[in-house]
């Protein structure tokens, strides 16, 4: 006859082990989500506002119907002129508000006197189609607060970025997706 030792465990034991091993688990996961959050930082599609040049591809190559690229205004850096490059079209001899007088092809800039000589200027995005005709003059004859970005409440990030692969000066550039901004005090 066998020498037959069992070990028997209480209910009591059983449990703690248990929950010792579950506990164990979800730390081990948890650990692992965080592990895997931090190392794959997704990227988005950025416009670097140093090498754009206002092209004007971002408006007709975009996949989406309207641009997912739009007009952003930097007011830190605004001087609130008189006289918006980014605002007037060149040559013009009246500054008022008339549409003949806008450099924007769709009104996408409005104007708003704060106190003389200063005045506001106001992108209505859904308006903007990315054409970046603002941005060249503000850039050409301004202080260049008027800057071109990918909006990503609109962008599809498909990845293949079509005005990536149409911009003549390389000025799309993949950013981490938890700074998915590039402004011009940083750069």
């Amino acid at each position: 006859m066998k020498n037959d030792k069992t070990h028997k465990i209480s209910r009591l034991d059983f449990l703690r082990l248990t929950a010792r091993s579950v506990f164990l688990l979800s730390l081990g996961g948890f650990a692992g989500a965080v592990l895997a959050r931090v190392k794959k930082k997704e990227a988005v599609w950025q416009i670097d506002p140093a090498k754009c040049t206002q092209c004007g591809k971002c408006a007709t190559e975009c996949v989406l119907r309207v641009s997912a690229v739009k007009c952003v205004h930097n007011f830190s850096i605004c001087g609130y002129c008189n006289l918006c490059f980014g605002y007037f079209a060149p040559g013009q001899r009246e500054l008022d508000t008339g549409a003949e007088n806008q450099l924007c092809p769709t009104g996408a800039i409005s104007r708003k006197f704060v106190e003389e000589p200063y005045y506001q200027y106001t992108i209505n995005e859904p308006r903007c189609v990315g054409c970046g005709k603002c941005v060249k003059g503000c850039t050409s004859f301004g202080n260049g607060s008027l800057q071109l970005q990918v909006r990503h409440d609109r962008c599809k990030n498909c990845n293949e970025c079509t005005i990536a692969k149409a911009c003549p000066s390389n000025a799309f550039v993949r950013v981490p997706s938890d700074t998915p901004y590039i402004t011009k005090e940083g750069i």
